[in-house]
């Protein structure tokens, strides 16, 4: 079942329908959903796909022939390959002129580390026929820093030559919505948490069983598709993976500066700043500041994919336990730890629902960014934090407190929100508080009777 991806999808086909020489790059992390949607696209047109694959150049020529015979009515003989890749390509871009082609070449970090000439013959072949080519050409990749660089970047032979680019993130928790149907709005979260927004992984979770349920089958078994995932990619990506394992499970369970991890992992400063680089480029750690800070000296890192959160902060330290099939003790061990697990992911859902409000005109305070604030409160001497932060036009900014918890907000929590954002100077401000299961009626009143306050409770997102 293909979900989601509505805008790229749309703007793909767009681009078809024009008939004009396209050149579309789409690129994004492993299992998150590239090659489903090219298919998508691809599905009732007419294309040539190879991926590429982790072997030499005569493998890879082989196979992109046979990918190219596929179009068997423009060949008499089928067998054996072209003699080299200048002549395979100059064949797509020959018959391409002739009709519509989609032609896609999947993982194509992998054929150009067989053949390094790949990306200057494929220069050359556009610049000579976007005139005349009716060719959709596909470049997709899962190496970022490879499509960054060496695809998109300036020094690559293909620099400038792309007309679209597409770099394919993990669905936002609205857009799940779409994908399961049985599951409650809290279960929702809680799934959107642990997998990351990662297609592949939400194909895991089967809405006939609990939250539960889906963690011990997903994580907690030996033989489970979850169970060694992250270690996985990170060996698949990574020269020295214990090094990024030492220092993504610090990052997960706790350690944020940069002090802090190279002190947990025994990690020296440079040699961390450059696996933490690496990290920041796979899109599984991110490099945060306070909202509307430019000091780096408060610089934090903190994990951007919440399913490696997840797993490396109850997985490793089970693992014994787990392969001696203990998976209910376990899960005993997490539940407790699950609602602080998911504090932040409720966070980020809040943000969202923000910027989904902004697009559609209805945030209280127009907004063009957001964030998380943290620093020193003078006052009371201590530090403090506001969960979200947007700042406006014409001075204006508004501020949001998010709680997940199964007790309901009391006016405590809109206090010390109304409390820190006179931190800040503001013509005009408004604030949202956010929670799992509601408000006290102490609340409501005192919101109402401020006036520009948005109480606004989880399930209330879904209307």
């Amino acid at each position: 079942m293909f979900v989601g991806r509505t805008r790229e999808l749309d703007n793909l086909n767009k681009r078809y329908e024009s008939g004009e020489f396209e050149v579309a790059i789409i690129y994004g992390r492993r299992r998150i959903g590239k090659t489903t949607l090219i298919n998508e696209f691809i599905k009732d047109k007419e294309t040539v796909f190879y991926t590429g694959i982790e072997g030499n150049a005569k493998e890879n020529l082989e196979g992109l022939s046979k990918s190219i015979y596929s179009l068997s009515n423009d060949f008499a003989d089928t067998s054996g390959s072209f003699p080299n890749f200048q002549e395979a390509l100059e064949t797509v871009f020959n018959i391409s002129e002739k009709r519509r082609i989609v032609f896609v070449i999947d993982e194509f970090p992998y054929l150009a580390a067989s053949y390094r000439s790949i990306s200057s013959i494929l220069q050359v072949l556009i610049d000579k026929n976007k005139a005349t080519s009716n060719m959709f050409l596909i470049l997709c990749g899962s190496s970022l820093s490879f499509m960054e660089e060496q695809v998109l970047g300036y020094e690559s032979p293909l620099f400038g030559r792309r007309t679209c680019q597409f770099k394919i993130l993990p669905f936002e928790f609205f857009e799940i919505n779409e994908y399961y149907k049985k599951f409650s709005w809290v279960d929702l979260a809680t799934v959107y948490g642990i997998t990351g927004g990662i297609p592949l992984y939400m194909s895991l979770m089967d809405e006939g069983l609990s939250v539960e349920e889906n963690i011990k089958t997903n994580f907690l078994e030996p033989n489970a598709y979850l169970f060694e995932e992250p270690m996985n990619l990170i060996k698949q990506e990574c020269r020295d993976p214990s090094q990024y394992n030492s220092i993504i499970k610090a990052i997960a369970t706790g350690s944020s500066k940069m002090s802090e991890i190279c002190s947990k992992t025994d990690i020296d400063t440079s040699l961390a700043t450059s696996y933490l680089g690496k990290l920041i480029s796979l899109g599984i750690v991110r490099k945060d500041k306070p909202f509307g800070s430019g000091n780096s000296r408060k610089t934090i890192y903190a994990l951007e994919d919440s399913m490696f959160r997840f797993w490396y902060r109850f997985i490793p330290d089970n693992i014994a336990a787990i392969n001696r099939g203990l998976s209910d003790t376990v899960y005993q061990k997490i539940a407790p730890q699950l609602a602080a697990f998911m504090g932040g992911v409720f966070e980020e859902i809040c943000k969202q629902y923000l910027w989904e409000l902004n697009r559609r005109g209805k945030a209280a305070i127009p907004f063009t960014d957001l964030g998380r604030w943290w620093g020193n409160d003078a006052k009371r001497r201590r530090e403090a934090e506001i969960d979200v932060m947007g700042i406006g036009d014409n001075n204006s900014a508004l501020f949001g407190e998010c709680k997940w918890t199964n007790e309901k907000v009391g006016t405590a929590a809109l206090d010390t929100l109304i409390e820190r954002s006179k931190l800040f100077s503001y013509d005009s401000m408004h604030y949202y508080l956010f929670a799992k299961t509601g408000f006290t009626k102490g609340c409501g009143d005192l919101a109402s009777a401020i006036g520009n306050v948005t109480l606004v409770k989880f399930e209330d997102m879904f209307q």
